[in-house]
């Protein structure tokens, strides 16, 4: 998967499509993103004490890799990613600026 943890992103489709946020977390082995403020769903969670009140809070889920592009921190567009050697480092660059992301 060619996202990590802090890319800025958005969703290009679902219920959040044209929307975008950066990248919580990464889980590379089931293909899936969370990102921050997207894709989410209400929880309600019990009193924890006698006395408090349950309340009803909203979590973000993780969505498919393939519902993602990275927006490239130069063109500011969301765009694929492609790899190349720069010295001995493998460099993400974006293909539509060929800037270094």
């Amino acid at each position: 998967m060619n996202i990590k943890k802090g890319d800025q992103v958005r969703i290009i489709s679902g219920k959040d499509r044209g929307k975008s946020g950066s990248v919580l977390t990464v889980y590379p082995d089931k293909q899936k993103l969370t990102v921050e403020g997207l894709n989410l769903y209400k929880k309600k969670v019990k009193p924890k004490r006698q006395g408090q009140k349950g309340e009803v809070v909203n979590v973000a889920r993780p969505i498919w890799g393939s519902k993602v592009m990275l927006i490239c921190r130069s063109c500011k567009k969301p765009t694929r990613v492609g790899y190349r050697f720069e010295g001995n480092q493998k460099v993400r660059f974006c293909r539509k600026c060929e800037a270094a992301t």
